[in-house]
């Protein structure tokens, strides 16, 4: 069940840019849990997160790698914290997508000084989390801007 969980139910296992399927796989999460009141999402991607914690911790030990790519559930849970927080419509989300994904595949500081710093379950969720944080604060910023 958790190596299930940490390669976001399957999604993980593409050969090709797995870490942009895992993202997309927020969105249903998303989808369900967008009309209940913001107490339930952020309990729902806590949740999520340490469950990731786990899951991913798990199978990053049995697989004997740092931080595989097809560990996806840390983009699972940072990209539907990002959604969260914005709640977007369909162009914000494409938005934001395309944001967090620059992010998390770019790695500027401080996202590379969390990868650097935190190994296991915990290392592969947060710098995910940081990335989410700086398409958030980007997102912000230009969504005011236009």
């Amino acid at each position: 069940m958790s190596h299930f969980i940490a390669l976001g139910f399957g999604s993980g296992l593409s050969k090709k840019a797995p870490g942009t399927l895992g993202t997309l796989v927020a969105l249903p999460f998303f989808l369900l849990i967008n009309e209940t009141n913001i107490i339930f999402q952020v309990l729902f991607v806590t949740v999520s997160f340490f469950i990731g914690l786990w899951a991913s911790n798990i199978t990053s030990e049995s697989l004997k790698l740092k931080d595989p790519s097809c560990i996806v559930i840390d983009e699972v849970a940072a990209f539907l914290l990002l959604l969260i927080l914005i709640n977007p419509n369909l162009y914000q989300a494409i938005y934001a997508f395309i944001l967090f994904r620059l992010f998390d595949i770019w790695k500027p500081y401080p996202i590379s000084w969390l990868e650097e710093k935190y190994s296991g379950g915990f290392g592969i969720m947060i710098d995910d989390i940081g990335a989410a944080l700086m398409a958030f604060i980007i997102y912000t910023i230009t969504n005011y801007a236009f």
